[in-house]
This record gives structure tokens, sequence and C-alpha cells, in this order.
């Protein structure tokens, strides 16, 4: 059976006393419709079993931070993201304002931290959304795949964190190394974790030399190819300063880079669970960052140990119902399956019998 998802949550959440979800939806003309369930999308727990958009909305009563995974590119799971912040919120009681039910920030990776200021002053009605947009170096397609996030976190007056470190201090570390933040000025370091920042645990530098591995593969040389070849971040780009003398950066630099990444993000989280105790925190970011329970999940806990973490990893398919265990097994508690743009929505061989 199709099951749209503002019914399955109406259903689900009308015990809590909040607004149903088509008041919801006149509130936030920006959103997109609905995302299916079982056509546009399915939810499954970590070993493949059918779970559902309400089991998920469930475990956020038990967590303190949920981290999403995304792919950059995935239209659905963008739309996905939206209905996981607005019906978290909905169902926790802070659709009301800052004081009501129990806090929910959301957290970004697609704002760096030298831009809070800026998020906010937007947030607050200071500036218009045009000098936002100028200001904040949104990322590309801002405006389809994160506004929607960002208008339900100000219509709400949610907190949102710019989480992650600005991209020059991670492309320092790409061409210099970690020791080389040490040089910063006491304002830039203010922008990044505490120095010296944890570094990559073992097994997730296994996971990256082995994503490394088969992107420089030639074609056809790495057989089944799993979804972090689709899912990982770019590393930081290449120096880009006229005349500018660097030494050759190597893997183990940008594993330091990618390290820094998810420290920042991490660190990010905690901060924000301890301003605001008993708050849910839902942050979203690339998939590499979060799944197999590795990168920002290790670093929450190694900055803030007994945080209750939730992971969430979204993957475009071209069959919903389609399940992999090659594929997907173990990358996260629940994963998401999402129809890819060119799957007909509601077809039926989106559905499994």
């Amino acid at each position: 059976m199709v099951t749209p998802i503002a019914r399955v949550s109406t259903l689900v959440l009308a015990a809590a006393t909040c607004l149903p979800g088509a008041a919801l939806a006149r509130q936030h003309p920006e959103l997109p419709g609905g995302p299916v369930e079982g056509a546009d999308f399915r939810v499954y727990d970590a070993r493949g079993r059918d779970r559902s958009f309400a089991d998920l909305l469930a475990a956020v009563d038990r967590i303190d931070a949920l981290l999403v995974g995304e792919e950059h590119d995935d239209v659905t799971g963008h739309r996905v993201e939206s209905e996981i912040l607005l019906r978290a919120a909905q169902r926790l009681g802070a659709l009301a304002g800052p004081e009501a039910g129990r806090p929910v920030v959301l957290s970004l990776e697609m704002f760096e931290r030298d831009v809070q200021y800026v998020l906010d002053e937007y947030l607050q009605g200071l500036i218009t959304e045009d000098q936002f947009k100028r200001s904040s170096r949104p990322w590309e397609r801002y405006d389809t795949d994160y506004r929607p996030m960002l208008e339900i976190a100000r219509a709400h007056r949610l907190p949102v964190v710019a989480a992650n470190a600005p991209r020059r201090y991670v492309n320092r570390v790409t061409r210099l190394g970690p020791a080389s933040l040490n040089d910063l000025s006491e304002a830039a370091k203010a922008f990044l974790p505490p120095l010296p920042y944890p570094g990559a645990s073992e097994r997730y530098a296994g996971q990256w030399n082995r994503l490394m591995a088969e992107m420089m593969a030639p074609k056809g040389d790495s057989g089944s190819v799993r979804s972090e070849r689709e899912t990982a971040p770019a590393t930081p780009e290449p120096p880009s300063e006229a005349g500018e003398e660097a030494p050759r950066h190597d893997l183990g630099n940008a594993l330091d880079a990618q390290a820094l990444w998810d420290a920042s993000m991490a660190e990010s989280i905690t901060q924000a669970l301890g301003r605001r105790p008993g708050a849910l925190v839902v942050h979203y970011a690339g998939s590499f960052h979060v799944q197999w329970h590795t990168g920002i999940p290790e670093k929450v806990i190694e900055y803030r140990p007994g945080t209750r973490v939730l992971t969430v990893v979204m993957q475009p398919v071209t069959d919903v119902g389609a399940w992999s265990d090659d594929e997907h097994r173990d990358l996260a508690d629940f994963v998401i399956l999402t129809a890819r743009p060119d799957t007909p929505p509601g077809s039926e061989h989106g559905v499994r019998p």
C-alpha cells in the first residue's frame, strides 16, 4: 500500500496534540509536495527489515542527536529531510516556539561557523533573505535543497547551527597538515574545534582508504562498488591562491582534512546540546560523515560521552523496494532508500509486495 507521509504522520502524532498535517502544509507553502512513503522512499533498519517513517519519528523520543546522511544531489532525499525536521519538531511540541515542548535544533554541514551571526540575523528578521544569501556563502542549489528546512526553523523559531569548519582552514590542512592550524590567529581558531582536534579512528581510516582506492581505480577494475563512492564528500579543493607554494598533499592530509570536518560538526552538535539541555539536535551532512557510525557519530561521543545518537542514511536508488545487503546493510540505524528523479512517483515497482 502506498501511504502519503502526511497521512502517516497525522495518524501517528495525533496523540501529541500538535498541528495536523494539513495545517502545517498551509504554514509552509515553500515546501514541495510531501514524499509518498512506499513509492518515493522506503525505510529499513540496519539489517534491511521493513520499518516506517513513524518508527523513525518514534525513535526521536529516546535520543539527543539525530544524524542524517545525504547524497547532496538527492532530490527526493531533500524532501524527506524537510519532513523529518518538521515532523520531529511537531512530535516534540517545539513548533509553538522556543519555550514550548522539547527544544529542537537544526544543525547543518551546509553553513560554516564563521557565518553563524549572519544566520542568526536572518532568523531574527534583522536582515533580508537576499542579504542573508549574499553574506552566508550558501551551497549551490540552496533554494531547492536546504531553504525549506531553514524556513521551517525560521517560521517556528527553531535555533539553527552553522556547524562546519570554514573551508579555507580545511583547505589549509589538506595542503599543509593539521599542525598548520596552530599558526592561525586566536580569532580564526574560534571557528574551529579545540586544537589539536581528534583525528580519524582506525576504522574510519580503513573506510576512507578503501574509498580512495576505489575512486582512483581504472574504470571496471573495482568490480561492484559500494555506495560510499557516490556518498563521499569531495576532498577539499587544492590551493587556488596565485603563486602560492605548497607541498603536494597526499591521502593522509586529505583524511586529516576530512577529520577536521567531522570534528567541527560534532563539536557544534555537542555545544548546541550544552546550550539547550534536553534538546534534540537534528544534523544534516554528507553520508560519508555519518554512515557505519564513524566520522561524526564517533566524534560526538568523544566530545560528549553518553550522548544518545541515532543515525539515518539516505541512498537514492531506482527501486526503493530492492534492498541490497552488499550496498545498504549496516549503513546506519535507519536506512532510507529514495527514488531517483527518473523513477515515476507512485509506480508499482517502487513498492515491495
